[in-house]
């Protein structure tokens, strides 16, 4: 039916001779296919031409390829909807972003791609509700940290089951660091351009195009829209703003996060506004369904202070306490402020990074703190907090990634004052590989924990989600931990259960 049914959309401008009837060296989808940012009426389509996805450039040739789209009402692809043609450019790896319009609200779709006589498997997506339109729940996940070679993706096969409207991903889609020849615990021969530190522009590319080979990922992103952001590891370990891990100098480093912001963008399902320019991209943005939950997604990287205290763990330093040193830079703060106070929906949901609650490493006497969380900007959070609490924003809960461990909090002024009250809550999701089934963080932050009576549970030592369940009156998240990352077919189950009830800031026990 693709073709009867497909209606070409002009194309001009395009500096290369583009191939209509391309002929590939082997299936030019081998990245699968995606879809994001869900509106009411629009939905981002992804995918991107690589018949050898571990060969530079992809195995493509340096010239422009028309990809033909299609979206149907139905899995068989027999109701089109829209259809059009989109131009994969070399200069964008041979990405394809397709901004569908003209949807209706709070339904799936399904869509497929199609390049000479190639066709992509068919994704599925499902738009938002109108703004202010009475909806009764919402169902998500949300996932982080999915270093290849430190397992499978047994998380995401199981994430594949589930009843989802949609997907966030936290940040850490893809590892910088080097990966030895036998890839970790997949046991794959790799390239030797795998063994490097991603810092070049190719580099970045062959690391997204690795990840997006594995089965259980494509799988998800055809399953499901996705609403991603980055944090650090889509860069550079622990960097900030224009500050590399090793101090680099700073026009050296500009040039790699330009490569790594470019190679997310490409491989990502993204809006246009989202199209880097150099070293900068906007990613921060809102996302809305219904009259029950709005979604304020950060970038905590981009335009943060240098960590006031230095790297690693330190005591609290009087540079801290800087009103100017930020996690999100003024632009951002303020747009989340204002995003915050026009809300009319039931929940509010910030996406973040990194643990937002305090986590006091010293026991006993003093105080010891991460400085690479928000515990290194300490009034940053508190601005945040305060305007919650002061403004009454309806529901606040900060949803987070980064940690490789599981944590649930209630996030307070006053940290300290277990009187203080509570005007938020947090749930901080364990990785989806990262470490694999190494026992690391269950005997280093354990001890800790008596220390922060805020944190509400804790676990170190299992991968993989938290699924949601969201209605007017209560929102539910089932930690979902799967029992090995050394296999891809691992088990999953529900570890524990906690809710936070609608005008009762704080998370409780299920």
């Amino acid at each position: 039916m693709f073709w009867g049914l497909l209606r070409f959309t002009a194309i001009c401008c395009y500096a290369r001779r583009v191939n209509a009837q391309p002929t590939f060296s082997a299936y030019p989808f081998s990245l699968g296919v995606a879809s994001g940012d869900p509106l009411p009426d629009s939905v981002i389509l992804w995918t991107r031409l690589a018949p050898e996805p571990l060969n530079s450039g992809g195995g493509m040739p340096q010239q422009s390829f028309r990809v033909q789209w299609q979206v149907a009402r139905d899995e068989n692809m027999q109701q089109v909807v829209r259809n059009g043609t989109a131009i994969a450019t070399p200069e964008f790896a041979h990405s394809v972003h397709v901004e569908v319009q003209g949807l209706e609200p709070e339904r799936w779709y399904w869509y497929q791609f199609r390049a000479g006589n190639e066709v992509s498997q068919i994704g599925r997506t499902r738009t938002a509700s109108l703004p202010g339109a009475p909806l009764s729940q919402l169902n998500f996940a949300f996932v982080t940290c999915q270093k290849w070679e430190d397992g499978f993706y047994s998380a995401y096969r199981n994430l594949a089951n589930e009843e989802l409207d949609l997907v966030f991903h936290l940040g850490d889609y893809i590892y910088e660091y080097g990966i030895d020849s036998t890839g970790g615990v997949r046991n794959v021969s790799l390239p030797e351009q795998f063994q490097q530190e991603t810092k070049t522009l190719e580099q970045y590319r062959l690391r997204y195009a690795l990840y997006k080979t594995d089965p259980d990922l494509q799988s998800c992103h055809a399953l499901f829209p996705f609403v991603v952001t980055w944090d650090d590891h889509e860069v550079d370990n622990d960097y900030t703003d224009d500050l590399s891990e090793k101090n680099d100098p700073v026009e050296d480093f500009l040039k790699r996060r330009a490569a790594a912001y470019k190679a997310y963008y490409e491989h990502q399902p993204l809006r246009r506004f989202s199209v880097p320019r150099g070293p900068d991209m906007l990613l921060y943005r809102r996302l809305a369904f219904g009259n029950l939950a709005e979604f304020s997604v950060l970038d905590t990287r981009q335009y943060r202070s240098d960590q006031p205290c230095g790297d690693g763990e330190t005591p609290r330093c009087e540079a801290a306490l800087d009103p100017a040193k930020t996690m999100t830079g003024d632009r951002q703060e303020r747009w989340l402020f204002e995003g915050l106070d026009r809300s009319q929906t039931r929940w509010n949901i910030i996406a973040q990074q990194v643990l937002m609650a305090e986590l006091d490493h010293k026991i006993g006497e003093g105080e010891i703190f991460w400085n690479d969380s928000w515990d290194g900007y300490p009034l940053a959070r508190k601005r945040i907090l305060s305007h919650i609490a002061d403004r009454k924003i309806a529901n606040p809960v900060v949803i987070t990634g980064d940690w490789h461990s599981t944590f649930v909090n209630d996030l307070k002024l006053d940290f300290k004052d277990p009187n203080s009250p509570t005007v938020a809550s947090e749930f901080v999701t364990p990785s989806l590989t990262t470490n694999g089934d190494r026992i690391v963080y269950g005997p280093y932050y354990g001890p800790m924990i008596p220390e922060n009576p805020h944190i509400k549970f804790f676990d170190g030592d299992r991968r993989g989600y938290f699924r949601v369940n969201l209605n007017h009156e209560r929102w539910q998240t089932d930690l979902r931990f799967v029992t090995t990352v050394s296999r891809s077919d691992a088990p999953i189950s529900t570890f524990a259960s906690f809710v936070v009830e609608n005008g009762r800031p704080g998370v409780q026990k299920a």
